[in-house]
């Protein structure tokens, strides 16, 4: 099985503040399979977006989400499972309609937790995404 890495980063550059050295990516495609790294309120240039706003941060993460499908040749139709994860209960309704519009009519299995906490303190939500890009005929 062919495997392509996208967007490859050291954590201790996303992270300056931790003491992390781990080589990651932003995507893999394996086969016809695509896995994200779980996106957050952080966008392709580190910044934060939307400080305090689950949906701001949601818009982000799905536009990215997008952006890294497309680079690994999957589209937002191709997703297949989600993972939503949210640091407060409150925050399920408004992440979950951003979520929603963005994958309207697609249809994944999807999985919801409450976390204490992610990556970093200003997250609010973080999203696991697997695509299948269905071979061309």
């Amino acid at each position: 099985m062919h495997v392509q890495r996208f967007r490859k980063f050291n954590t201790k550059d996303a992270y300056p503040e931790q003491t992390l050295d781990n080589d990651v990516c932003m995507a893999v495609r394996a086969g016809n399979t695509v896995y994200l790294r779980g996106q957050t309120a952080m966008d392709f240039d580190g910044t934060i977006v939307g400080i305090g706003d689950p949906a701001a941060q949601t818009e982000n993460a799905m536009r990215c989400a997008k952006v890294l499908l497309e680079e690994a040749g999957a589209t937002l139709q191709d997703v297949v499972s989600i993972r939503i994860y949210i640091t407060d209960r409150a925050y399920r309704e408004p992440v979950y309609r951003v979520v929603g519009r963005w994958l309207k009519g697609v249809f994944p299995v999807s999985t919801g937790l409450i976390v204490q906490g992610l990556a970093k303190p200003e997250y609010l939500m973080e999203i696991d995404i697997v695509a299948e890009i269905t071979p061309a005929a």
